[in-house]
């Protein structure tokens, strides 16, 4: 199972795009909105996620996703069912995936000490001890950061190539003319 949790004020293509490019691999993704299910972007769009906070998340989830967007990101590091999913997702040697300012979630977390990371230009100081990249999606192991809402797509097909290859991540990019 793959979540991708939206909180009020997040950032619509960088939580929308990856849901879509996954679903479109085959994989099986659900949005849990923090704070109820019906949640709205930074830009007006409301979204019904699959599931509440309050429902159950599998605690071997293969990866997380953190859009970013503000306030979303703030409204994301409040919530202890985030921690809570970071948390699982450390101890499962899950993925975790996060886009824009989300990664400074995981830099105040220490996660990203000593590893390579990028973030939304200005949010550098958030990504404590992390080997700061000037690269747009960035793979450090189980953790992939993202620049922000201009490369959600090359974002989503990082998220598919490490969950289902190379070959099938070029096949979507070639399918949607990237």
């Amino acid at each position: 199972m793959i979540y991708l949790f939206l909180a009020e004020g997040f950032e619509e293509i960088e939580a929308l795009t990856p849901v879509d490019v996954l679903r479109r691999a085959g994989l099986d993704v659900r949005t849990v909105g923090v704070g109820g299910k019906r949640v709205t972007g930074a830009h007006g769009i409301t979204v019904d996620a699959d599931m509440g906070e309050d429902g159950s998340l599998d605690t071997a989830a293969e990866m997380i996703i953190l859009p970013g967007g503000m306030p979303g990101t703030l409204n994301l590091d409040a919530s202890p069912v985030v921690q809570t999913a970071i948390d699982n997702a450390i101890k499962a040697n899950a993925f975790i995936a996060a886009i824009c300012a989300a990664p400074t979630i995981l830099g105040k977390r220490g996660l990203l000490a000593g590893k390579e990371a990028t973030c939304y230009p200005s949010m550098e100081d958030g990504l404590l001890g992390a080997i700061l990249s000037d690269k747009k999606v960035v793979r450090d192991g189980k953790i992939i950061t993202a620049a922000g809402m201009g490369v959600a797509l090359p974002f989503a097909l990082e998220l598919v190539s490490v969950l289902c290859g190379e070959e099938r991540a070029q096949k979507l990019k070639k399918a949607v003319v990237s």
